[in-house]
């Protein structure tokens, strides 16, 4: 039976303050919360609107997710879409191959795909409104031996036991820590929006990808009627356009000789609701934590997209924080245990992340003279390795 860290820790943690309330933020609050530990999330953005793009969400992150917080991947399921089938497309239409989904013969949990803004919201419906401080953007934070004073853009400082940093790739608290810049970015722009669509194809395929030269696009059926489309491209350097209607106007471009059936889902997003940017990554740390001070999500292991593993891992860092604490001394020990625990994992799929992505945009599967872990990012030892990943196995 688990002790409360507020019970067994020698100094109590009386609060801890989580800066970014994305899904791996709420994820963390839950369970830390679930150790009868203080928590108080806040969030830069003013307001909870319907943002971001098409998830999925893998047997290992659901796995996790339900050990946060039981019964949420059933809620999750009726948000969601369950993948039972997918399809190859040519940029023609014509189809090259499909597929019937095994995720949940093999590994116990299907594939869901489910809006980023969805899943958020489900995971802010369990926990109490109050905790939650929108409008606090954070602009750096200060740490000695008792604890840490987080500053915020035109608000007053807070002060806590211990900071998490869940605030993304481009993590203020990343950045104050260890300092290191901007991201890496990967040769890979991205566009990508979420909609209210039904595509035609949805009737066969719950998930369509369609391949072009050094370009592709996925197009999901992310549950209650709503459509994400995300669409990547290989370029050796990125520009941002100017505004909301130059984005629309060159994704377009960029689809011009694409299938109508691909380019309609683009052509019914409003320009505004589209979101452009690099696909970007960092390289590991050796270390997530600094005195009071820790990371967590695409703050602590940013990754590309390729094999969608990062809400996945963030799921899982945050049921792994929270038992550290409970089984732990202290909050030194409790971090140690965390690293421990996460940073070997995390590096490992961030690689293969990296190495997926690149693969998307060779001409054939396997081209001659490369090596085999290019060839197979996803062969079978390490598909069995990444979603078989249960917290029995950890705790």
């Amino acid at each position: 039976m688990n002790i409360n860290l507020t019970q067994k820790l020698s100094k109590p943690i009386v609060e801890i303050a989580i800066v970014g309330a994305g899904p791996g933020g709420l994820a963390a609050a839950i369970a830390l919360r679930s150790q009868g530990i203080n928590v108080q999330v806040y969030e830069k953005a003013q307001e909870f609107r319907p943002a971001g793009t098409g998830l999925g969400l893998a047997p290992n992150g659901l796995n996790f997710l339900d050990a946060i917080a039981p019964g949420i991947v059933e809620t999750l399921k009726s948000s969601g879409c369950e993948v039972y089938h997918t399809v190859l497309k040519n940029i023609q239409g014509e189809t090259i191959r499909t597929n019937a989904t095994k995720y949940l013969e093999q590994y116990g949990q299907p594939l869901l795909t489910v809006w980023w803004y969805r899943l958020q919201q489900v995971l802010a419906s369990k926990l109490p409104s109050d905790i939650i401080h929108l409008n606090h953007r954070c602009i750096g934070f200060k740490q000695d031996e008792n604890g840490v004073e987080i500053h915020f853009d035109g608000e007053k400082p807070v002060y806590a036991d211990l900071l998490i940093g869940a605030d993304g790739v481009n993590s203020v608290i990343r950045e104050t820590l260890f300092g290191e810049g901007k991201p890496n970015y990967i040769n890979s722009m991205c566009w990508r929006a979420v909609i209210k669509y039904h595509h035609e194809l949805f009737n066969d395929y719950e998930l369509v990808f369609v391949k072009g030269n050094k370009q592709f696009m996925y197009i999901l059926n992310v549950g209650g009627g709503y459509t994400g489309w995300i669409s990547r491209k290989l370029s050796s350097e990125y520009s941002l356009s100017h505004n909301a209607d130059q984005v629309k106007s060159r994704i377009l471009h960029e689809l011009a000789d694409w299938d109508e059936s691909f380019r309609a889902v683009v052509e019914a997003t409003p320009a505004e609701q589209i979101w452009e940017g690099p696909i970007c990554d960092r390289p590991p740390l050796i270390h997530w934590s600094q005195g009071r001070v820790t990371l967590l999500g695409d703050a602590a292991h940013p990754m590309a997209p390729a094999i969608a593993q990062g809400a996945n891992t963030t799921f899982e860092d945050a049921y792994e924080l929270g038992e550290c604490f409970s089984q732990s001394a202290n909050l030194q020990e409790a971090l140690i245990s965390y690293e421990q625990r996460r940073i070997e994992r995390t590096k490992i799929i961030q690689a293969r992340s990296a190495l997926g992505e690149m693969r998307y945009y060779d001409d054939t599967s396997t081209s001659p003279g490369q090596p085999e872990q290019r060839q197979m990012p996803l062969n079978e030892d390490f598909s069995k390795w990444l979603y078989n990943y249960k917290p029995s196995l950890t705790s």
